[in-house]
C-alpha cells in the first residue's frame, strides 16, 4: 500500500514539473485568465468598445496579472521568427481598447504564434500608431480613389474589388 501511495505522488510530482515545463516554453505569463473568446467555453460575453474611436474587437484571452489587465491574441497555425505587422496592429487595438474601456493602460499584449510568443510593450508610440491608422481608414472609406498599397499578385488575387480595380496585378 506504501508504494502505491508512493507512486501516486511521484506521478504526480513528474505531471507538476512537465505542466511547469510547458508552461515556460509557452511564453505565457503566471497570469489568471478572467475572458477568453476561443474554444468551446468563450467567456468573453462583449466584446471591448470604444464609441468615442469607432473601434470594437475581441482578444482570445484577457490575463489579468496583479492589477494590470493583459490581452493575448492566438495565431495558432502562423509560424514566423518575426510577428506579422498586421498582427501587431490587432494586438496593438486591444491595448488602445482596453486602456479605453477600463482607464487603465495595459502594460503590454502577447501575440501567441505556433513555436513563439512576442511581447508588444503599450508605449505612446504604439496607441499613436492605432490612432493614426484609424484615422487613415476614415479618410479612405470616403475616398473616390485609392490606389494600390501593395506589390503582391496573390492579395489581388483574393481580393473583392480585383474586377473594378485598374491596378490589379496579373
Amino acid at each position: 500500500m506504501v508504494g502505491l501511495g508512493f507512486v501516486l505522488i511521484l506521478c504526480a510530482v513528474t505531471m507538476l514539473v512537465l505542466a511547469v515545463v510547458i508552461r515556460r516554453r509557452s511564453g505565457l505569463p503566471w497570469a489568471r485568465v478572467i475572458e477568453m473568446d476561443t474554444g468551446p467555453t468563450r467567456t468573453l460575453a462583449k466584446p471591448l468598445y470604444s464609441a468615442r474611436l469607432g473601434l470594437t474587437g475581441k482578444p482570445d484571452y484577457l490575463l489579468q496579472q496583479g492589477q494590470a489587465l493583459i490581452p493575448v491574441e492566438v495565431k495558432p497555425n502562423r509560424q514566423a521568427s518575426q510577428p506579422y505587422l498586421s498582427d501587431l496592429m490587432q494586438l496593438a487595438a486591444y491595448l488602445v481598447l482596453l486602456e479605453e474601456t477600463t482607464g487603465n493602460a495595459p502594460p503590454y499584449g502577447l501575440l501567441r504564434y505556433a513555436n513563439d510568443t512576442f511581447r508588444l510593450r503599450y508605449t505612446d508610440e504604439v496607441r499613436n500608431e492605432v490612432l493614426n491608422s484609424l484615422a487613415e481608414m476614415r479618410d479612405l472609406l470616403t475616398a473616390t480613389d485609392v490606389a494600390r498599397n501593395h506589390d503582391e499578385i496573390a492579395r489581388c488575387r483574393g481580393c473583392g474589388f480585383r474586377s473594378q480595380c485598374e491596378e490589379a496585378l496579373s
